[in-house]
């Protein structure tokens, strides 16, 4: 179902986030982002000028190159685009990226090395949907190669996905039928146990 009908309203701004997942020859795994930030009006920066609208305000790329543990094995980062001439500065420091594994923690991990003055709040912001776009290549690629699910390929091991949202929960259907062994039924509620009472 989509959105309600809008107000009227005009556009002024445009953020598009693309991320993409290739699969290697060499057996690794391309995790790439695209940010691109438009205004729909022209303005005047003091730093680039005169900017017409549809002209990139950010307009940034990064390409994580991890292996099948998850681990970032190589960082690539272009910025075309950005509001001012100082921020390419930064692109260095995402190197501190390389050997750290995408897993819990990335978050943490990445704003140890690139919080603050140390990054770039776009660049950053990417990290968290690239590590998104990592498994949602690389563990569907493994399903079809292998046809079945990684997590059964280990037996007894916790599946990553367990309680990280709600059709995840460890009492959902889905964990029931996917992951019986790690299926608990939702403790009954006071209300519900006293209407069988």
């Amino acid at each position: 179902m989509p959105l309600p009908e809008p107000e009227t309203r005009a556009p002024l701004h445009c953020r598009q986030l693309i991320c993409r997942g290739y699969q290697r020859q060499d057996g690794l795994w391309d995790i790439e982002g695209h940010l691109c930030d438009t205004k729909d009006y022209d303005f005047t920066s003091r730093w680039r000028g005169d900017v017409p609208a549809g002209d990139p305000i950010h307009d940034m790329w990064i390409r994580l190159t991890v292996d099948d543990q998850f681990i970032v094995r190589d960082v690539q980062v272009a910025v075309e685009k950005s509001p001012y001439p100082i921020c390419p500065a930064v692109i260095p420091n995402l190197q501190r990226l390389k050997g750290i594994p995408i897993a819990r923690g990335w978050r943490r991990a990445v704003r140890e090395r690139l919080g603050g003055i140390e990054g770039c709040t776009h660049l950053v912001e990417m990290l968290f949907p690239l590590a998104t776009a990592a498994f949602q290549t690389i563990y569907p690629a493994r399903i079809r190669d292998q046809g079945q699910p990684v997590e059964d390929l280990k037996a007894g091991d916790r599946p990553m996905l367990l309680n990280t949202c709600h059709a995840y929960a460890e009492s959902s259907p889905v964990v029931r039928d996917l992951y019986p062994a790690h299926y608990r039924a939702a403790p009954a509620r006071n209300g519900a146990a006293q209407r069988r009472t």
